[in-house]
């Protein structure tokens, strides 16, 4: 009996890694002499480069970069277990979750330390990347990563503008001089389920900008902004990033990528299941289990159980996925091969006490399940 195990986090409880650990020791108590295999996935959200990281052995690097609101952070970029292949996490020093309540500031947050990192890696010899775009707290077009790449951002008096997503409306002229030659030699794959345009109604600024604190008139400001910006790239690149499809990644961040990086946008779930070897390890498996905090219609869109569920049915091999929360919509899981979807809450309890109880209550679902999946065994 081979059992792979590939869950992405639980959020607020649970960590891809944890979780993968839950469920399997819930096998094992059902069958001890099962063979599984532990694959944490992440979608390419946050928590991705520790994912690729555990996954392919690798390790992380330390270094101190420029955080949202210019202040020093700690922060880190991976090395995946060949070596040769670095991870730099947008969120790591560019995240929301950087941004302390109250100080929500989408007109002055910057990418800045996410090109930090990727100079660094640079530095350290790297020219293959794999960048996650989720969980930005920004919205400046990635401006700040270019800049401090080395690219000068000019206003019409020829000095460069300020951080931030509200400075772009300045933007009059692009000096490459400076900047980094090593990116043209090296080849990045960004991991994104993003495929909202640049600007418009779809944009960045209108879609994403009110979960980073903008107000409605923040948000006109930033489109308008990002509309310059792009105008800005079109004059210098000739690439029309406004009406593409990913330019609106990470508050534009991905429009950045587009016209300045030799770049391949992927969905950040295929990212993931390439790296960690799922298809590989499907081999003569005879049922995968994944799960994360909540299924709905959304998981249908992209989301880690779709993804795991549909490189398994490729395969042959049924997939269960466990969740904190069932909701409505998710009949058409069923299409791609997930035979069942169950909530591992087993008894009428608070959202808080499942949340400090997620482990013993994966680990208790993923027996059970796998006891009746399995009933044949011990017949």
């Amino acid at each position: 009996m081979k059992i792979i195990i590939a869950p992405d986090s639980f959020k607020g409880s649970l960590s891809a890694v944890e979780a993968a650990a839950a469920i399997g020791k819930g096998v094992h108590k059902a069958f001890s002499d099962a063979e599984t295999v532990l694959l944490p996935i992440g979608d390419g959200g946050e928590g991705t480069m520790k994912t690729l990281v555990a996954a392919t052995g690798g390790k992380l690097k330390q270094l101190s970069v420029t955080g949202p609101l210019g202040n020093t952070i700690e922060a880190a970029y991976g090395v995946l277990g060949d070596g040769k292949t670095c991870v730099i996490e947008m969120a790591a020093a560019s995240g929301l979750h950087l941004v302390p309540d109250g100080k929500l500031a989408p007109l002055k947050t910057t990418t800045f330390g996410t090109g930090e990192l990727i100079r660094q890696a640079l530095d350290d010899g790297f020219s293959s990347f794999i960048v996650g775009l989720g969980g930005s707290a920004t919205n400046d077009g990635g401006a700040g990563m270019l800049q401090a790449l080395g690219l000068r951002i000019c206003n019409n008096g020829g000095e460069e503008i300020g951080p931030g997503g509200g400075e772009l409306q300045k933007a009059s002229g692009l000096d490459f001089t400076n900047f980094d030659e090593r990116i043209s030699r090296s080849r990045f794959v960004i991991a994104s389920d993003v495929e909202n345009p640049l600007i418009g109604p779809n944009g960045a600024s209108h879609i994403f900008g009110p979960q980073k604190g903008a107000s409605p008139e923040d948000v006109e400001l930033l489109d308008r902004s990002l509309t310059n910006w792009a105008d800005r790239i079109l004059e210098a690149t000739g690439m029309e990033l406004h009406n593409r499809p990913g330019a609106g990644a990470a508050g534009g961040t991905g429009g950045a990528f587009q016209a300045f990086f030799p770049a391949e946008l992927k969905r950040g779930i295929d990212v993931v299941l390439d790296y960690t070897g799922l298809d590989g390890h499907l081999q003569e498996a005879d049922l995968v289990i994944t799960g994360e905090g909540k299924v709905d219609r959304q998981t249908a869109f992209g989301k880690t159980a779709l993804g795991v569920a549909q490189r398994a049915n490729r395969s042959n091999v049924p997939t269960i996925i466990l969740a904190g929360s069932v909701g409505k919509g998710t009949d058409v899981l069923h299409e791609h091969g997930v035979v069942s979807i169950h909530s591992i809450i087993n008894s009428p309890m608070a959202l808080q006490e499942a949340m400090q109880n997620a482990a013993e209550l994966l680990e208790d679902s993923a027996e059970q399940i796998v006891r009746t999946y399995f009933h044949r065994y011990t017949m």
